[in-house]
């Protein structure tokens, strides 16, 4: 079988959990070779969770290095500035005919404080050239610009984005909006698919990557998009039932 080839454009998350750990193991567990266009380096500091952008001028080079890769799929996750989501986008525009998932990370789950919302109409660049997006609850506010309390907001939220120009949406609710179901929806313009699971008392990072990565292997290797979330939703699900405290990858393949 012809071996197929995933770019990850993400960060380096400092407990390897997230970031470019979780999208290369998602790849790895779908039987595919992942590629890495790192974003940023993180680390713990007396300040909390900070995030360090790559230089400008290696994140080109680490595009120049990679431009002859036959690629089946991206997957964007943080991208730390406007001049990284800039030469993310440029890079994107370049490769139209694969699939391309764009999870919108404007709030690092560790510290609300930790907030690149300045990135916002940068961000709503990507969404003609986005297979589907995956913001979670408060990612989904941000770019929506709507409050999401209840799943009726969830609904329309992503109504709105789909409305901005992103092609399909899937919001990540996880279990903001109801203590024991994990709650995501998928619209894509006409469907409007609630997705359900029992959350998992666990302590992990890592789970908006996996999905996101995962829906970006699932899509590379031909799904739908509403398939490819429904594959993805399970997948995580069942990571999360085999992760340790680290991420929700260490202890899972799909078999």
């Amino acid at each position: 079988m012809t071996t197929k080839y995933m770019l990850a454009i993400s960060g380096n998350d400092i407990f390897s959990g997230g970031g470019l750990h979780a999208d290369l193991a998602t790849f790895t567990s779908n039987h595919l070779h992942g590629f890495v266009a790192v974003t940023c380096l993180t680390a713990m500091t007396n300040k909390g969770f900070e995030v360090f952008a790559t230089d400008s001028t290696v994140f080109g080079h680490q595009f120049n290095s990679l431009k002859d890769v036959p690629f089946s799929g991206i997957k964007l996750g943080l991208l730390p500035n406007v001049n990284i989501a800039k030469q993310a986008l440029d890079f994107v525009k370049l490769h139209t005919d694969i699939p391309v998932v764009l999870d919108p990370v404007l709030v690092c789950k560790e510290s609300h404080d930790v907030e690149v919302s300045a990135l916002r109409e940068e961000l709503l660049n990507f969404f003609p050239y986005a297979s589907i997006i995956t913001p979670n609850l408060v990612e989904a506010e941000l770019l929506s610009q709507r409050s999401i309390k209840t799943l009726a907001d969830m609904k329309l939220a992503a109504k709105k984005l789909y409305d901005l120009g992103a092609k399909n949406v899937a919001i990540k609710g996880g279990n903001r909006l109801d203590e024991k179901m994990a709650i995501d929806i998928f619209y894509d313009g006409k469907r409007l698919q609630v997705l359900e699971k029992p959350v998992l008392s666990t302590n992990n990072i890592g789970a908006g990557c996996t999905f996101a990565s995962s829906i970006a292997s699932q899509l590379a290797l031909g799904k739908s998009a509403a398939e490819a979330v429904v594959i993805s939703k399970d997948f995580v699900y069942q990571a999360i039932q085999h992760s340790d405290q680290y991420g929700v990858h260490q202890h899972y393949e799909k078999k």
